[in-house]
């Protein structure tokens, strides 16, 4: 294993607050789960405005108090430009964003049912 992958690792502790969005042009959708991937609470669908990214934020927010996260990690996979203003968003509010290879995404919807249809509520998941 990489330097880089062992620190990108140790970045992730039981006390962190995975989250993860399908970006479209308009409607966003996230979802949050545990380090384990055990889904947490209902999954949010907010517009990409900054109305929108406020009702994301507070819903972060309130599922950390819930669940007792002290950080997060918030994934998204970069679909056009649509994820930059929602990244800058979150970065000012101090959250960690990573962007995921969409390779990825679709090497894990696939291990999920093997279907080659595209479901948005598998996306947001890998």
């Amino acid at each position: 294993m990489s330097i880089t992958q062992n620190s990108k690792i140790r970045r992730i502790s039981d006390s962190t607050l995975v989250v993860g969005a399908d970006i479209a042009k308009k409607v966003h959708v996230a979802r949050a789960a545990d380090v384990r991937g055990v889904e947490i609470g209902k999954p949010l669908t907010f517009e990409n405005t900054r109305q929108g990214f406020g009702r994301l934020l507070t819903w972060i927010q309130s599922l950390m108090i819930d669940h007792s996260c002290d950080n997060i990690v918030f994934g998204v996979e970069p679909t056009g430009h649509y994820w930059m203003n929602l990244a800058q968003f979150l970065r000012r509010e101090g959250i960690q964003v990573v962007l995921v290879n969409p390779h990825h995404i679709n090497k894990r919807k696939k291990l999920e049912d093997n279907s080659p249809l595209v479901k948005d509520d598998k996306k947001h998941r890998a």
